[in-house]
């Protein structure tokens, strides 16, 4: 703890939409109390359970807080010296051949400093990843609808006479946008949720559509083709769009019980949603990141996108289209691709283990693996786990030994949230913060940058990075930011400059600035006869990612199936039962939950394979079709007795 402090006020750096203001308390008897910043205008003096579950893992007697070998005999406890002598030393037998490196860099936490990382290895010229675990499908949708990915102000959702949602679970995935709906909700706003059913949005929707899971760009089809129908789209709209007629033609081209068909939404459903988009009053388009993990997962948001605009809600207060933004796109990291001259080879991070074992010309023979537990996160886990013990030499940066740290040859121990400096944007809000060390790291935990640096220095010749501290300069100098580095360490927050309407005047950031239509409907792919069941392996409400301590992980896993679900009818309830797909088989424990699609099982996602979880083993590797995104929903499953 900052000594001159009683408390200090940092943010939250997890990967979570919110980057909530928290303020940091530790007492006398060393517990640590976090919770949010009052003061804060979008923190609100509130946060959701998860930080309470990060202040667990901060002080966790699982941690790891010096660095591991792995040798014959074990994991053995080394200096840093030795270890950063031997990370130096496998480095510079490779700088001949550098793309024999790959660096593997996740979202497991947020910040200028964990971007940062990336450097030392764009100096180098090392092979790198492309594409997204989360949400590349539908952040490109944007960038081919819009030519940018901009969002009206979240606060902006209290202005809307509805809101419709997506997918996104707001029970779950941000605490302060669900608060805003029941705010707008107190004032009237009408609130329409369509899932394939596992959220807890019940309590903050009016009305709750089920729709079959990967269909929802039929349902937006659907209701444009009413509103051409019914003359409803305002040629004013139309004329900034590019090619408005052979989209218009794709609408008119199925009948909508067609459609209706192959979502599974019934007529009366949706002609309320119909209703919600053809009013003249503003209309709020919510869409959540599990809607674009399928195969046509792009797709599907281009279409409600698409819905968004035609139904005249883009570039108006109460409307727009909100889909993830770019959590660093009001700060500036051009700096960090400034000296990037050398050519470097990429490898789809969806697929990733299956491209490594592919590689050839080098082959890859060293892993540095910082800000994932990509063996856990990334999908069909267990080729992963071949791709890794293939590789000469595997380093992770982590503060626990995750299933994938059990598979590297050095673990370097890593600060956490609370533990470190860094500044950070968020991918919801406008807010900028900057990140206060509120709490002493134990042992000799490091953070990812400081490591990297002292690396580089051990080179031959050295790779000089830039400090911490001219690296968070850096990143301020931006034209969406008035501030500097001593002005946001004494107020902890600044607000962007951006607009509150994104689009106003229907200009688009394509070169025309006309808004761009998909030109395909694209069928959704069958459940094969033996896999009957779609996997959704959704979010959890107290974790991020895998970053669940080892004993709140149960086991067997849970799993959900609707009451109604043909699969319990061939299942003997007395013996156990496993989740079964072409990868592989879980144990797990079978329970039903009302509201879900009869063709769905849920799997809570997460959980580590070292503790008899782990559902991306059950997952094939598999592409979105835009965005280079893992289409995670793509699976097909069964249930059996064991």
């Amino acid at each position: 703890m900052n000594e001159k402090k009683e408390k200090a006020t940092t943010a939250c750096t997890m990967d979570c939409p919110d980057a909530c203001s928290v303020i940091v308390r530790q007492t006398a008897d060393g517990k640590v109390k976090a919770k949010g910043n009052p003061d804060n205008p979008f923190t609100s003096g509130f946060t959701c359970a998860k930080l309470k579950d990060h202040v667990r893992r901060v002080q966790s007697p699982h941690r790891v807080t010096r660095p591991q070998l792995k040798t014959r005999s074990g994991w053995q406890t080394i200096i840093w010296d030795e270890a950063l002598k031997l990370c130096a030393a496998r480095i510079q037998a490779l700088r001949s051949r550098p793309t024999a490196i790959l660096h593997i860099h996740n979202e497991g936490a947020k910040g200028v400093l964990k971007e940062a990382t990336s450097l030392i290895f764009s100096r180098l010229g090392t092979s790198r990843v492309r594409g997204s675990l989360c949400d590349a499908a539908g952040f490109m949708a944007g960038v081919h609808d819009f030519g940018s990915r901009e969002n009206n102000d979240i606060n902006d959702l209290l202005n809307a006479a509805c809101i419709v949602n997506w997918g996104k679970d707001l029970s779950r995935s941000s605490i302060h946008t669900a608060a805003l709906v029941k705010k707008a909700r107190k004032n009237g706003t009408r609130m329409v949720s369509i899932s394939p059913g596992g959220d807890g949005n019940r309590s903050y929707s009016d009305l709750q559509i089920r729709i079959r899971p990967g269909s929802d760009r039929f349902l937006a089809a659907a209701v444009l083709h009413l509103l051409i129908n019914n003359d409803a789209i305002d040629q004013n709209v139309l004329g900034h769009t590019r090619a408005p007629e052979k989209f218009l033609a794709l609408m008119g081209a199925r009948p909508i019980n067609d459609l209706l068909e192959a979502c599974n939404v019934s007529e009366s459903d949706f002609q309320r949603v119909y209703e919600c988009y053809a009013q003249k009053d503003p209309v709020a388009t919510l869409i959540g990141t599990g809607v674009q993990r399928y195969r046509y997962g792009g797709e599907n948001v281009r279409f409600i996108n698409a819905l968004a605009l035609l139904s005249g809600n883009i570039g108006r207060a109460g409307g727009g289209s909100y889909f993830q933004l770019h959590s660093y796109r009001n700060l500036n990291l051009k700096w960090l691709r400034k000296r990037e001259k050398l050519p470097r080879r990429s490898f789809q991070f969806p697929v990733i283990g299956r491209e490594i074992l592919e590689a050839e010309n080098p082959p890859i023979e060293m892993l540095w693996v910082n800000g994932s537990n990509v063996i856990n996160q990334a999908p069909d886990s267990q080729l992963m786990i071949k791709a890794f013990t293939g590789v000469d030499f595997k380093v992770v940066v982590d503060a626990f030994m995750t299933d994938t740290a059990q598979h590297a040859d050095l673990v370097l121990p890593s600060t956490l949230i609370m533990e470190q400096e860094d500044i950070i944007g968020s991918y919801l809000h406008e807010q900028v913060h900057y990140v206060c060390p509120a709490l002493a790291a134990p042992g000799e935990s490091r953070n990812d940058y400081w490591i990297l640096r002292q690396i580089g220095k051990r080179l031959d010749p050295a790779v000089k990075l830039p400090s911490a501290e001219d690296c968070m300069r850096a990143s301020l100098d931006s034209p969406y930011l008035s501030t500097t580095l001593e002005a946001l360490r004494e107020c902890s927050c600044v607000r962007s400059n951006r607009p509150p309407v994104a689009y106003q005047d229907l200009r688009f950031a394509h070169q025309d600035g006309r808004y761009r239509f998909p030109y395909i409907l694209h069928p959704e792919p069958q459940a094969p006869a033996e896999y009957p069941l779609r996997l959704l392996s959704l979010v959890r409400r107290k974790a991020i990612h895998s970053q669940i301590l080892p004993e709140d992980q149960k086991q067997p896993p849970e799993v959900w199936v609707a009451p109604e679900s043909f699969c319990l009818k061939e299942l003997n309830p007395d013996k156990p039962v496993e989740l079964v797909s072409p990868q592989g088989r879980l144990r797990v424990e079978l329970q039903t939950m009302e509201g879900l699609h009869p063709e769905v099982v849920i799997y809570r996602r997460g959980d580590w394979i070292s503790r008899g979880g782990g559902v991306n083993q059950l997952i094939a590797a598999r592409l979105t079709d835009i965005g280079s995104g893992a289409a995670y929903y793509d699976q097909y499953v069964r249930l059996e007795n064991a």
